[in-house]
Formats: C-alpha cells, structure tokens, sequence
C-alpha cells in the first residue's frame, strides 16, 4: 500500500473522535466536502470502510476501530515531535476520559481530578458514569475503573487494592430506631432497597440477613439516589466505607455483619503505551484509589 497522506489520516482520526464530520471539519478548519473526500479518500486507499452513518453522526466500523489505535498513536508522535521542535517535549496536555461507577464518578474522583489538575494544568479530565467495560473497547473512555477484572484481552488492567462496603443510617433514624448491631437486631427494621426484582434481597439474605419484601421502605437501583435516601433516614443501605467516611450525617450499623471486600480493577485500551497523557492519568488515579478500602 502507498504511504497514507497525513491530511487523510488526520481528517480520519477527527472524524472519530467527534463522530460527526461537520463538527471534525470546524476543528481542522476545513470544509464539510473537503473533509468528506478527504475521508473517502483514505477508505479508497486503504481498501476498507471506515464508517458507517448512523443519522448525522458517523460511527467506526470494527475495521475503523483497529486503525483508530494506530492513528492516535501516529498523532500523539507528530504532537511530542513538534513539541520537541519547539522546546517543550515534556509538557502533557489534552483531554483524558475516565469512565466509573456512579458513586465512584460522584464522590472518589472530584477530589483526584482537582490534585491531578494542580499537578498536570495541560491535562483536562472528562469523567463518565458509566457501569459498561464496553466503554473503553468502543473508545468511548481511555481509563475505567471497574470492581470485575475485565476478560477482553485488548485491555490493560491493573488491579490497585480492594475496597469494603458497609451498612449505614443516618443519625436521625439511628436516634429513633436505635443502634442495630446483629444481623437479627435488623429483621423488622426498615432498608432501602436497590431493586424490586429480588436480586438486592438476596443479595441481604445472603450476609444473613433475615429480610422480607416488607423490609423497604422504598427503592432506587441508582446508586447516587439509594445513598441519599439513606442519608435522608429512609432506611439502611449498603455503601463504599470510603464514600461512608467522607459523609457527614451516616452511622455504622450492623456492626457484628462482616463487611463485604472488592477489588477495584483500572482498565485502559493500548493506547496506554503510546499516550503520555493517557500513562500520567493512569498512574495518578492508581496512586489516589490504591487507599481505598
């Protein structure tokens, strides 16, 4: 194959990270015709499709995935290379996405986000709440954070610790149900519950709890609103003791119930070898999340 034109390459790359061509067009200062045959171009050259309209927006084929890697790559050389030119090849900039939890997106990252912002002010961080590991496949995040170990063998994992969970209430409802400490001091005590389909309740049978359907005074299966359900005395609720310690108004309950522990998994795709952007994120957020638990 002849060697790629960088102006193809690069209205390629663009058009995937925007999804869109007009929009990929505005950011290379281009034409939307241009950008369009510039496209085209590339599909023609290499023998493959590259995208495939979905409405307005303009989405990888898995063939595009596969190139997707090695023109960001390509990008992040022509980048450092120009940096050097100019005397700064150290300097790290850029948008990194970070796709967690809700709670962890809610309540662990902020305060990581802000150290990291102070320490790399080149580095702007997008996070994602998001429970999906197809996230990072699909690019739609650079870094995940996960409590399952991913099986797919494009990505990158490192296991950074393991963190435990508790049951919580507020002190209100402490002060006007009293302290239980036994799984059976519980039994005709309120919770909040996460699903109405029985899967939360026997996740609660399971650490001994001997629990109805009666036992919920209401329900969310979003783990921002069950936690502030809790925090509003509507019942007990399972939560991070991380994400616990750092709210004011919650009491430990159910002492004597053994706290529940798992891992926490940071996951990236290959670009975490070629991207010093994507590589200092990754460490920070290791470094930050490996107390937790």
């Amino acid at each position: 194959m002849e060697d790629l034109d960088w102006n193809q390459l690069k209205a390629f790359l663009e058009t995937a990270q925007t999804g869109s061509l007009s929009a990929a067009a505005r950011k290379l200062g281009l034409t939307q015709p241009t950008l369009s045959r510039q496209v085209a171009a590339i599909e023609r050259r290499m023998g493959v499709t590259l995208f495939e309209r979905v409405g307005k927006a303009m989405a990888l084929t898995p063939t595009g995935l596969d190139l997707l890697e090695h023109a960001r790559a390509m990008g992040a050389a022509a980048e450092a290379l120009g940096l050097a030119a100019t005397g700064r090849s150290q300097a790290v900039g850029g948008v990194v996405s970070v796709s967690a939890t809700d709670m962890v997106a809610a309540h662990l990252l902020p305060p990581l986000v802000r150290q990291l912002r102070g320490e790399e002010p080149g580095i702007a961080i997008e996070i994602i709440s998001s429970n999906a590991v197809n996230d990072l496949l699909r690019r739609e995040a650079d870094i995940a954070i996960r409590h399952v170990q991913p099986e797919q063998p494009d990505l990158i994992a490192r296991r950074i610790g393991d963190a435990s969970a508790g049951f919580y209430a507020s002190q209100d409802w402490v002060a006007a149900h009293g302290h239980p400490r036994t799984a059976q001091e519980a039994a005709h005590l309120p919770f909040v519950g996460s699903d109405r389909a029985g899967q939360y309740l026997a996740y609660l049978r399971q650490h001994g709890l001997p629990l109805g359907e009666g036992s919920f005074s209401c329900y969310s299966d979003h783990n921002v609103a069950h936690w502030a359900l809790v925090r509003q005395g509507m019942g007990i609720g399972a939560i991070m003791d991380d994400i616990a310690r750092e709210t004011p108004g919650v009491v430990r309950v159910l002492d004597d119930v053994p706290p529940v522990y798992f891992p926490i998994w940071l996951v990236s795709h290959r670009e975490l070898r070629t991207s010093r952007r994507i590589q200092r994120v990754f460490e920070a957020l290791a470094q930050g999340l490996s107390g937790s638990g």
